[in-house]
């Protein structure tokens, strides 16, 4: 019995010594003194879309600049898939496929 419970303890600190953190997300902008960006693809029709960037430099708590950027890139195409409406109904439709988007910050 004792090594059921000397068990369930160790487990237990194991499992909360490994639970991952992630420090660098945050939930509250610091405007004293940082850029805030936004990245977001518009499709503008079947063979272009729009890159649209935008950055916003914060200093002393006020907005001190807007840097926006539209690039057209390349539309994906088109793909199939499933959609459900409001009563759980099910059709295959074509909808345009979307970019992913990985931002690398040094």
């Amino acid at each position: 019995m004792k090594y059921k419970i000397l068990f369930s303890l160790v487990a237990t600190f194991l499992f909360i010594a490994c639970e991952e953190k992630n420090e660098d997300v945050t939930h509250e902008l610091n405007k004293n003194g940082s850029i805030e960006t936004s990245v977001s693809v518009e499709h503008i029709n079947d063979s272009n879309d729009v890159l649209v960037t935008k950055h916003i430099v914060w200093k002393n708590n006020a907005e001190f600049k807007t840097i926006n950027n539209r690039d057209t890139i390349p539309a994906l195409g088109i793909e199939n898939t499933e959609a459900e409406n409001e009563d759980g109904d099910t059709k295959n439709i074509s909808v345009k496929k979307d970019y992913e988007i990985f931002i690398t910050v040094k």
